[in-house]
């Protein structure tokens, strides 16, 4: 064990000289006429020379400034006796490479041999390395008892080792924070996902009640004469009517029926009209409907249809029964709910098959639609076979083509001869925007009531009239003729058609109001509108009446003046 503490080449030494009370190793600092030079071999008494080719032992040491080739000699150096501490093992002299001995020492670093061990310039002691004392107690350098030295910082040499670990340091640091930043970017992104989703969650909903409200499909806001949300009267909304009449080639008969396209409220109708309901031709004759079909043709016909409902009719499709046949069979058949089996027409035998069995969702072909749409029970109302009638007419709309371009086309294809006042492609457009109300639920069937003499009724008048076809929308021309309704509370039957007689004779049109259930004792002549106050005094003037019977009230549908035959009246004043 070497006790001695050596800090370097060129360096002081020191030797240990005792513990301190922490165990701590005390070291002095050693003479300098006691320093030797470590030999290790030196005390044994030989020395290996790898460039001696005698064999024998010791080395000479080689000087550079001789010339010729080093000799080296094998002599016996001086034994250097062994260096004891105070009372511990001895310690083993200095190791020399070279052999020198008490020669000058090679200076392995290039810094030029001096003969002797040069002087001290001042006292210098080493870094003496310490342990960590008890626990409890600051740790710091200590000093041998007495020993009290002034140390420098030019003194020692500070060598800086590299830590392996401060590179796994940074780089753990460095994977945290960026695990950190991932996830708050995640978290970042979660957040404009959440916003972004709630933002479009708004619109969509922001966007679909406003559609709703557009369409008047939002509950609650629905209003009357109107298809909800909408606050337009009755009378203001826009309508588009065509009426169709359905004529049996094979067994007799006419079905009428109105399209409405009620484009304010995007709701489509087929109203059904009785073929009892009341009208007046030309002339002033009262006549009914199935009759002005068969007599005055279509033109005729809508212009009456116009003067009873108030209506204004763009157009009439004439379709008999095998142009309905080929338009079921275009659009694919039609499925409806039937409310009766239909024998078939064509069998021979009572107890064949029905061709049309009653039932749900009954898929109907051409020929069966027509022998459902025609079919009367035996006692049955024609009212029962007009609305079989519709059920088909809205089938058929619920498989025709929504796109206006192929409903013309279909139309086209059925080689009908149409009215002139109604082409292909307007009949094909409007079939088109009819198709579409009816897949989306916003098409619906009313049969219009009528009295038992084909008059309407006050409660007709508000409920379809008014509501569905915009009776009193329609603005009578300034030359054309006033209209008025008459009914009878007279108690004389006869008095309707004198009346009708001086009233045409007179230049008015002619109205049927029918036959009020009891009788009235004056007579009375209403107006609703303040514009046709004049129009009503004029009328009562032509019937014979005073001017006390003219005042505001309730008119009859498509009427502008309503005349009420009381016991008062007179034909022969007339």
């Amino acid at each position: 064990m070497n006790d001695r503490y050596d800090a370097g080449y060129g360096s002081d030494q020191y030797e240990l000289v005792g513990y301190d009370e922490y165990g701590q190793p005390v070291y002095r600092q050693i003479p300098a006429q006691q320093q030797q030079t470590y030999d290790p071999y030196a005390g044994q008494g030989y020395g290996y020379d790898p460039y001696a080719g005698d064999g024998r032992q010791g080395t000479q040491p080689y000087d550079p400034g001789r010339q010729g080739p080093p000799s080296y000699e094998t002599g016996q150096q001086a034994p250097v006796p062994p260096v004891h501490d105070t009372g511990q093992q001895p310690v083993t002299p200095a190791y020399d490479p070279y052999g020198t001995g008490g020669q000058a020492a090679y200076d392995p670093y290039g810094q030029a041999a001096t003969s002797g061990r040069q002087p001290r310039v001042a006292e210098q002691t080493a870094h003496i390395p310490q342990q960590a004392g008890p626990v409890g107690e600051p740790a710091g350098p200590r000093q041998a008892p007495g020993d009290e030295r002034d140390y420098h910082t030019e003194q020692f040499a500070f060598v800086e080792v590299p830590d392996g670990d401060s590179e796994d340091v940074i780089d753990w640091l460095n994977f945290t924070e960026n695990r950190t930043e991932r996830r708050e970017e995640a978290k970042r992104r979660a957040r404009s996902r959440t916003i972004a989703l709630v933002v479009v969650l708004v619109l969509v909903a922001v966007g679909g009640a406003g559609y709703l409200w557009y369409a008047g499909k939002l509950p609650g806001l629905s209003s009357s004469g109107s298809k909800g949300g909408t606050t337009t009267s009755a009378a203001a909304q826009k309508r588009d009517v065509v009426v169709v009449h359905l004529h049996n080639t094979s067994g007799g008969g006419t079905s009428t029926a109105l399209l409405v396209d009620n484009t304010t409220t995007k709701q489509g109708t087929t109203v059904l009209l009785p073929n009892s309901l009341a009208m007046t031709d030309d002339d002033g004759t009262t006549t009914t409907l199935a009759k002005s079909v068969g007599d005055d043709g279509s033109s005729g016909t809508r212009d009456q249809l116009d003067t009873v409902l108030g209506t204004n009719i763009e157009g009439t499709w004439r379709l008999d029964t095998p142009y309905l046949q080929n338009l079921v069979e275009l659009v694919g058949n039609i499925d409806i709910d039937t409310n009766a089996d239909v024998p078939d027409p064509d069998a021979k035998k009572k107890s064949e098959a029905p061709l049309v069995r009653k039932g749900k969702d009954q898929t109907l072909s051409g020929k069966a639609a027509v022998a459902y749409a025609t079919y009367r029970a035996s006692g049955e109302a024609q009212n029962a076979q007009l609305e079989r009638f519709g059920q088909v007419m809205q089938g058929v709309l619920r498989k025709m083509s929504s796109d206006s371009s192929a409903a013309t086309v279909t139309v086209q294809t059925l080689a009908q001869i149409l009215d002139p006042s109604l082409t292909d492609k307007d009949l094909g457009t409007f079939l088109a925007k009819l198709a579409d109300l009816a897949k989306g639920g916003d098409y619906k069937t009313a049969l219009l009531p009528v009295q038992s003499d084909g008059t309407l009724s006050a409660q007709t008048s508000s409920s379809v009239v008014k509501d569905i076809l915009g009776g009193t929308a329609k603005s009578p021309s300034a030359d054309a003729a006033v209209r008025v309704s008459v009914q009878n509370a007279s108690g004389a039957k006869d008095n309707t058609d004198k009346a009708r007689v001086v009233l045409v004779n007179g230049g008015y049109t002619f109205l049927e109001g029918g036959t009020a259930s009891g009788t009235q004792a004056t007579s009375k002549v209403l107006y609703s509108d303040a514009a046709d106050k004049e129009n009503a005094t004029e009328v009562a003037k032509t019937l014979g009446l005073g001017t006390g019977a003219v005042a505001k009230g309730t008119v009859g549908s498509g009427a502008d003046v309503s005349v009420v035959l009381g016991q008062d009246y007179k034909p022969s004043s007339s």
